[in-house]
């Protein structure tokens, strides 16, 4: 049997973080085409990132109240984030594994399965090794490919 979800969905999605940290603010855009599907009451989202170090793969899950996030490949990331809540994180690098904490302050998500979008809102303060990493802004909206 196949651990695949029956129903994948092929989507362009856009990812826009903004990243607030002492007085200043970076921002970050992705455009990547992947996979949206359902399966245990769960919505997620699949797709490939290529950066200096080399392939990511990301996975999105979301959920009532809560998200995870799952990178793997040249960077292996583990993130959860559950509302008004502080949950702990991974990140593996080459010279060891950082602790991430997360306080999710916003998560909003919306879908219409009926014409393949959706949006998905995430406002969280983490803190990497106990110190503030800042106050990141994920918002990442998704529609079907063009057939």
């Amino acid at each position: 049997m196949s651990n695949s979800p029956a129903e994948q969905t092929p989507v362009k999605i856009k990812v826009k973080t903004d990243i607030r940290s002492g007085g200043s603010k970076e921002t970050f855009e992705l455009t990547a085409f992947g996979r949206y599907y359902k399966k245990n009451g769960s919505r997620f989202l699949q797709y490939d990132e290529e950066n200096e170090a080399g392939t990511v793969k990301t996975i999105v899950k979301m959920a009532e109240g809560e998200a995870l996030i799952l990178r793997s490949g040249a960077v292996k990331m583990r993130l959860p984030f559950r509302l008004n809540k502080k949950m702990r994180g991974s990140y593996e690098m080459p010279f060891g594994t950082m602790e991430m904490l997360t306080l999710t302050k916003g998560l909003s998500q919306s879908f219409d399965d009926g014409s393949g979008t959706g949006a998905f809102d995430l406002l969280y303060e983490m803190k990497m090794q106990g110190s503030q990493a800042g106050t990141y802004h994920l918002a990442i909206t998704f529609e079907e490919e063009e057939k």
